[in-house]
């Protein structure tokens, strides 16, 4: 099968922007004359958008994707359902009826039958559609009339006083206490980057909702990782937010307004803040408040049908909207503190798995990688040939056991080659600051 869509270039644009905000802000805070050199190396690139399947725990591959997280066939057409996480898979099989008897029941059924009623029991299951289908969704014109990457000032706050670094490796978000309250992929890859470049990132999770063991290990990077119930103590977040410099959400939006964590109410609250938002669809728009992972966010969005057909949908070589949309993310982080330094505020980033669906998209409408063209192309950009993972795999011990792992593919002259920690267990770390 011959693959369509740019997704090398989508790759390389997205750690190529990481790696220029990292090395923008070294440079500021080193006092360095010059911005130092970005590399983009194919295969780190390659390496790291796969990570997930890199990994080997004690000598065991992970588990990325649960049996009834798969394509099945419809009367009409198809869906494809995620069922990792166990309430999910519940959700699921209250719909559509035990597990050994899905295949019929997803039979008798229309995909738009099935997606909107695992929707109403908050499951989660997508149907197939064409790239033109989507793009006449009310959804897709929302997230069509939005640019790749919101931004917005949220107050006049004073500049930021940033500490000079100095030393190597150089360490740009040296400093910076990072909250990180998202789950799954695109949001901890962001956190991690961060982490890589020298910042303290807490991972805050609910008590009630472990994380799956692997995908924490793959993300883990650099982190820390606690438990905090929101509703039950309030107290311990604000006493985190008190000196924290960033917090990065990624649940649907709005999901965390109830704890005071919409972005003008955490600026409020610490001013000079930077609130980073990760969502699948958008903030906005019809499917604004449904979940969704990148696997879906490719079959709503045509990506599946444009890799195969209608008839024989297909994928991604690698979940690239989760990974590229984190890399963007990290970039927007980065870069925000680096403008606060002269133009101070407060300030929110917000992205979409579902709107980098759509850059993807434009570059094959393009015919070419015009869609996803020149971001991040500033400063020394050159490209390496990919000669196989082995050069970008490392290994360590940690508190989860021997591990493999893919090294950071966002490289800068005299930046950070790997994280300083190893990820340890879920929730095992205390909710506080180092």
């Amino acid at each position: 099968m011959v693959r369509r869509l740019v997704v090398r270039e989508l790759a390389h644009a997205c750690v190529g922007a990481c790696a220029q905000a990292a090395a923008e802000l070294a440079a500021l805070r080193a006092g360095l004359d010059e911005v130092p050199g970005v590399r983009v190396d194919d295969g780190a690139v390659a390496t790291a958008f796969t990570s997930e399947r890199h990994l080997l725990i004690n000598g065991r591959a992970p588990v990325n994707f649960a049996p009834l997280s798969r394509f099945w066939r419809t009367a009409d057409g198809w869906v494809r359902t995620h069922a990792n996480y166990p309430h999910h898979r519940e959700r699921l099989l209250k719909v559509m009826g035990p597990a050994d008897s899905l295949e019929p029941a997803f039979a008798e059924r229309s995909s738009l039958e099935v997606e909107e009623a695992v929707y109403a029991a908050g499951g989660l299951a997508v149907a197939l559609r064409t790239p033109e289908e989507w793009a006449a969704h009310e959804q897709a014109v929302e997230l069509a009339e939005r640019p790749l990457i919101e931004r917005e000032r949220l107050d006049s706050a004073p500049a930021r006083v940033l500490a000079p670094i100095d030393g190597a490796p150089l360490l740009p978000a040296a400093g910076l206490r990072v909250l990180d309250l998202t789950r799954v992929i695109a949001g901890p890859v962001a956190t991690r980057t961060l982490a890589l470049f020298g910042a303290d990132v807490l991972r805050i999770d609910p008590p009630h909702v472990p994380e799956l063991p692997d995908q924490h290990a793959d993300t883990g990077f650099g982190k820390r990782s606690a438990t905090l119930d929101l509703a039950a103590d309030p107290g311990t977040f604000e006493k985190l937010l008190a000196t924290a410099d960033v917090v990065v959400t990624g649940y649907r939006p709005g999901a965390l307004d109830r704890f005071g964590l919409s972005p003008r109410a955490l600026a409020e609250r610490r001013p000079g803040i930077v609130v980073a938002q990760l969502s699948a669809w958008g903030a906005y728009g019809p499917w604004s408040e449904r979940r969704g992972f990148d696997s879906l966010v490719q079959v709503a969005t045509g990506i599946a049908a444009v890799e195969g057909s209608m008839e024989q949908p297909g994928a991604l070589p690698a979940q690239a909207l989760d990974h590229g949309t984190g890399y963007l993310l990290a970039a927007e982080v980065l870069r925000a503190v680096r403008e606060q330094s002269y133009d101070g505020g407060s300030r929110c980033v917000r992205l979409a798995l579902a709107r980098t669906a759509q850059w993807l998209m434009e570059g094959v409408r393009d015919g070419s990688a015009g869609g996803i063209g020149g971001y991040g192309a500033a400063g020394q950009v050159t490209h390496a040939a990919y000669d196989g993972p082995d050069a970008w795999l490392a290994e360590t011990d940690s508190g989860i056991g021997r591990l493999r792992y893919a090294r950071s593919p966002v490289s800068f002259v005299d930046g950070p080659v790997d994280w300083a920690r190893p990820p340890g267990p879920w929730g095992v770390d205390s909710a506080r600051w180092e």
